[in-house]
């Protein structure tokens, strides 16, 4: 892929802050949306803050060499769920979170330290191309339900507008959304070409809006497709200094009046919940890398190497959690930004981590943010989601797949992942994805040493 801006490069100022908001929409709506899902009063201003700060810490340790963003992980949902069932008081579970980030994180470091020891050799054997292509595309095509459902299902937040919304008028502002981002993308100059997100999100924002306004105007309830909810809140007592510039609600502030309440029990509950996981994420995270290493075509576990991306990962995650709640993961939105835009610019991913740490203290963006309809977000999601699909089919081009040994393992990943095969074992899940990879590396290996077919 011939990029715009390679990893090493510098846009100028005024263009790099552009890049890094583009960033930011495209990771914002899931790291903000965890704490809301996990609730007890969990703030998405200080995930939005952990994950600036843990993105930081992971470029620090990936030495400037991997553009990742990190953000809110989806996978330690029931980790979470878990922290504050286990808890006999809400500041305990908020101390949970933490300590099961830092058990977790400290899972990645020992894992680092054996790659350090041993080199990645045994990974690119373990899991070659027929293996981690197919793993790759279904990151994406995983994730397909949840933009084409943003699209469909009345695309609203507010769960009064979302029951009496249209579906109809949600999908044309989605699709108005997808169709300004591919024609940018396509069609625009070298601007359109490299933010063609912003441009597709604030033209499904206007038609939205169009939508509301009319609604309101003339009193038709089912076109009504913004809930301004969020900035009702916002000025109900005015818009004052003290509003407008607000210090997220740290997750740390709370935890630590939890201390005098936590056990050998507690502990216990916290590392079944957090620590299996950690190994889950392990191989998305060599999937995510291996995809980012296809894009910017260095190979990410060679240099910097496994073992800082890694601990750049982890390291990242305790400390995103520590201030945030959330345990931090690299995202696929922010590679599919990169693949889409063909700006591999460390220096966009840079700002991006400053910019959300600044906007989780502005009260306005993030009620901005939370305005946006998930129609729209959708809308930019079946763009991004796919880039990712296409970059893991792109890795397999160079496997046989006359043979019916790559046959078998690419088809065995592909449907077990897309028909979302999963494993329970008490409170602990183990993702479609991660099944799917666990019965690739199986059957890859079962088959290696098969004989050569005429």
């Amino acid at each position: 892929m011939k990029l715009v801006y390679q990893v090493e490069d510098k846009p100028k100022f005024g263009a790099l802050v552009i890049f890094a908001i583009q960033q930011l929409l495209a990771i914002m709506t899931a790291t903000l949306v965890v704490p809301i899902i996990i609730g007890n009063n969990m703030s998405s201003a200080a995930a939005l803050f952990g994950a600036g700060i843990g993105t930081l810490i992971y470029v620090f340790f990936t030495q400037k060499k991997s553009p990742v963003f990190l953000g809110s992980s989806f996978a330690f949902i029931g980790s979470m769920f878990a922290a504050f069932a286990g808890a006999v008081s809400m500041e305990l579970g908020y101390l949970g979170l933490i300590l099961g980030a830092a058990l977790a994180g400290f899972v990645y470091v020992i894992i680092a330290l054996i790659v350090k020891l041993v080199g990645v050799g045994w990974i690119n054997k373990l899991m070659p191309s027929v293996v981690i292509g197919p793993t790759v595309a279904i990151i994406g095509l995983s994730l397909a339900g949840n933009a084409t459902g943003d699209i469909v299902s009345g695309g609203v937040k507010d769960a009064e507008l979302a029951s009496i919304a249209s579906p109809n008028i949600a999908l044309v502002c989605g699709l108005v959304t997808l169709a300004v981002t591919i024609l940018c993308s396509v069609y625009g100059k070298r601007a359109g070409k490299l933010i063609p997100f912003i441009f597709g999100i604030l033209a499904g924002y206007a038609v939205s809006l169009l939508f509301t306004v009319i609604g309101n105007v003339a009193g038709i309830d089912a076109i009504k497709i913004i809930s301004f909810s969020s900035f009702e809140n916002l000025t109900a007592n005015g818009i004052t200094l003290e509003t407008f510039f607000k210090i997220p609600d740290f997750t740390f502030f709370t935890a630590f009046k939890g201390i005098h309440e936590i056990d050998a029990s507690y502990i216990g509950t916290i590392a079944v919940a957090y620590i299996p996981v950690a190994f889950v994420v392990f191989a998305e995270h060599i999937a995510d890398h291996k995809n980012i290493s296809s894009i910017i075509e260095k190979d990410l576990l060679e240099n910097p190497g496994l073992h800082r991306t890694l601990i750049g990962d982890g390291v990242g995650s305790m400390i995103g959690a520590f201030f945030g709640g959330c345990p931090n993961t690299t995202y696929g939105e922010s590679i599919g930004c990169v693949a889409i835009t063909k700006n591999a610019s460390v220096y966009t991913i840079i700002t991006a981590a400053v910019g959300a740490i600044i906007i989780s203290t502005l009260s306005p963006f993030i009620a901005f943010v939370n305005s946006i309809p998930p129609c729209v977000m959708g809308g930019v999601c079946m763009a991004l989601y796919g880039f990712i699909a296409v970059s893991g089919l792109n890795m397999v081009q160079g496997v046989d797949l006359n043979k019916n040994k790559n046959l078998f393992v690419v088809s065995v990943i592909l449907i077990a992942g897309i028909g979302g095969l999963t494993l329970t074992f008490g409170k602990i899940t183990i993702t479609a994805i991660a099944v799917a990879l666990i019965l690739g590396i199986l059957t890859n290996l079962v088959l290696k040493n098969a004989p050569e077919e005429s």
